[in-house]
C-alpha cells in the first residue's frame, strides 16, 4: 500500500488525503505542503528526524530540543522513528488548524514521557520537572534554581492531578485543558505561535484566496478556532 502511495504524484496524493475529514487543508494546500515535504526532506519519501527538526526551528522557533524531538514522535504515528508524507500532512493539520480536543491529545502525547504499558502513557513528575526546567529561564542569583522548579511541579500537579497518584493521565490532562485552555502548553511550546502559523499558512495558501486561513479565527492564545 505504502509503494503504491509512494508512485502518485502529489495531485493524486491531495486527493487521496482530502478523503479524511480530519484534513483541514484545501487540495492546493496539500499540494504546496507535500512540495516543502520534498523540499526540506531532500527528495526523500520520508523525513528525518534532523530535518523536521530544522522545519520546526527555522519556520515555527522551536528551540527545546526535547520538545522539538517529542514533536516528532507525536507527528511519527507509526512509530519508524521517520515521518512519511501521510504522517506530515495530517500531523500539520492538527498542528495547524486542529481543533481543542485534537489539539490536547497532541500536546499531551508531546508532553507524556514514561510509559505505564505498551499502550499507555503519562506525564510524570519526573517529566514535569525536566520540561519546567528546560523552558523556564534561569535568575543569576538563583542559588537553587532547581528548588523553585521542584515547587512549581508542585504546584501543577496539585491543580491537574486529580486522583493524587503523583502523574498526569491523559483524562486529567484534558479535563484541565478543557476547564482553562491557556494550560495547554503549560510545560512548554510545541505548538505554532500566532504570527508563525498565519506566515506559514500565508506560504501554502491558494493564491486565488485566503479561504484556508480565513475559515480560522484567532484564540485569545494565539491557537486557531474555527468560525462557526
Amino acid at each position: 500500500m505504502q509503494q503504491n502511495q509512494n508512485k502518485l504524484n502529489p495531485s493524486q496524493i491531495a486527493d487521496k488525503l482530502l478523503k479524511d475529514p480530519c484534513v483541514r487543508f484545501t487540495k492546493c494546500e496539500v499540494e504546496n505542503l507535500l512540495k516543502l515535504f520534498s523540499k526540506c526532506s531532500h527528495e526523500a519519501e520520508k523525513m528525518e528526524r534532523m530535518r523536521f527538526r530544522d522545519v520546526l526551528h527555522n519556520m515555527f522557533d522551536m528551540t527545546d530540543d526535547t520538545l522539538m524531538d517529542r514533536t516528532f514522535k507525536a507527528f511519527d504515528k507509526d512509530n519508524d522513528s521517520l515521518i512519511s508524507k501521510e504522517e506530515w500532512i495530517r500531523g500539520m493539520s492538527v498542528f495547524l488548524k486542529g481543533t481543542l480536543e485534537e489539539q490536547t491529545k497532541f500536546c499531551f502525547d508531546v508532553y507524556s514521557m514514561s510509559a505505564v504499558n505498551a499502550t499507555e502513557s503519562v506525564i510524570s513528575r519526573e517529566d514535569i520537572h525536566s520540561m519546567l526546567k528546560n523552558c523556564l529561564v534561569k535568575q543569576p542569583t538563583e542559588e537553587d534554581p532547581d528548588e523553585g522548579v521542584k515547587d512549581l511541579a508542585d504546584l501543577v500537579l496539585k491543580k491537574m492531578d486529580f486522583d493524587k497518584d503523583g502523574r498526569l493521565s491523559y483524562e486529567e490532562y484534558r479535563r484541565t485543558i478543557f476547564e482553562d485552555p491557556l494550560l495547554l502548553e503549560a510545560f512548554g511550546p510545541c505548538l505554532p505561535n500566532s504570527k508563525t502559523r498565519i506566515v506559514f499558512l500565508r506560504s501554502i495558501e491558494d493564491p486565488k484566496g485566503r479561504k484556508s486561513s480565513e475559515q480560522y479565527e484567532t484564540r485569545g492564545d494565539g491557537r486557531p478556532k474555527p468560525v462557526s
